[in-house]
């Protein structure tokens, strides 16, 4: 795996000489089934999938239809990868005693758990209040705050940490996102992004572009109890910037220091930056 590292004053050219690069796709509008409710024949009934607009009433319910079952078909549809991927994030933030942790689009709290056990001071925020309720149940000692990433409900200067997994991709306006995570972190704190990105070995990422609008979802009908916002969730990917361009936007938000790592070929990217 390589470190890439962007620095401001470097063009994205020379970035792009030791990472891969495509074409980010911006304002897709596919023909998504949205997750609110619609009158249908003299029925209402609840979509259960996002559209790329990423409108968050729509995006907050879609994951509300999936979380009693979202962590266990997250392990399945990724081949058990996703443990690997949180134990990376865990060790990229390096959890201290007593340093107070944001962990952003925690969902059910298993990717918070991990910085309340190091002893840090650990808060899990989701838009999504379903995710909360699964969340609470499963882990009563975490602290959970429903909010949203483009309007955080914390002090400025209070987290010694701000991270998010799987989740940016989610948030209609990526840049607010990353400048309200830059707003509630301390000085000199840090921040570590985890999100599916772009595999750098040209071969495998047409097979994993396959894979992901063809064979996720038809696995995810099998084990999910809303496979449709798994179609969402392959869409959502390849729609996605890859890693030089996600790094530029962190770095546009005001963080400095920008480093990446590739995760498993490249299938996910692990971003660091520092304030």
């Amino acid at each position: 795996m390589r470190l890439c590292t962007v620095r401001l004053r470097e063009s994205l050219s020379r970035a792009r000489d030791s990472c891969v690069t495509a074409k980010v796709v911006r304002g897709t509008h596919a023909s998504l089934l949205q997750s609110c409710p619609v009158l249908t024949g003299g029925r209402l009934e609840h979509m259960s999938r996002a559209n790329l607009n990423k409108e968050p009433h729509e995006v907050a319910a879609m994951f509300d239809a999936v979380a009693k079952k979202y962590d266990i078909t997250n392990d399945i549809l990724s081949l058990g990868q996703t443990r690997l991927w949180r134990k990376a994030v865990v060790q990229a933030v390096a959890p201290r005693p007593q340093e107070r942790i944001l962990d952003l689009a925690a969902g059910t709290g298993t990717s918070t758990q991990p910085f309340y056990a190091a002893g840090a001071d650990a808060v899990a925020c989701d838009f999504s209040a379903g995710m909360i309720e699964v969340g609470k149940e499963q882990y009563p000692h975490l602290t959970f705050v429903q909010g949203d990433a483009m309007n955080l409900p914390f002090e400025s200067d209070s987290f010694d940490a701000v991270t998010i997994s799987f989740g940016l991709r989610n948030v209609q306006d990526t840049s607010k996102a990353l400048a309200e995570m830059y707003r509630v972190t301390k000085p000199g704190g840090r921040l570590v992004v985890c999100e599916f990105s772009h595999p750098t070995w040209s071969p495998f990422r047409t097979v994993y572009m396959e894979y992901l609008m063809k064979a996720l979802p038809a696995v995810a009908t099998k084990v999910s109890s809303s496979p449709d916002a798994y179609v969402y969730l392959a869409e959502s990917i390849r729609d996605w910037p890859d890693q030089v361009e996600l790094g530029r936007l962190i770095l546009q938000a005001g963080w400095a220091d920008v480093k990446w790592r590739d995760l498993s070929g490249g299938i996910v990217a692990l971003h660091r930056a520092t304030k």
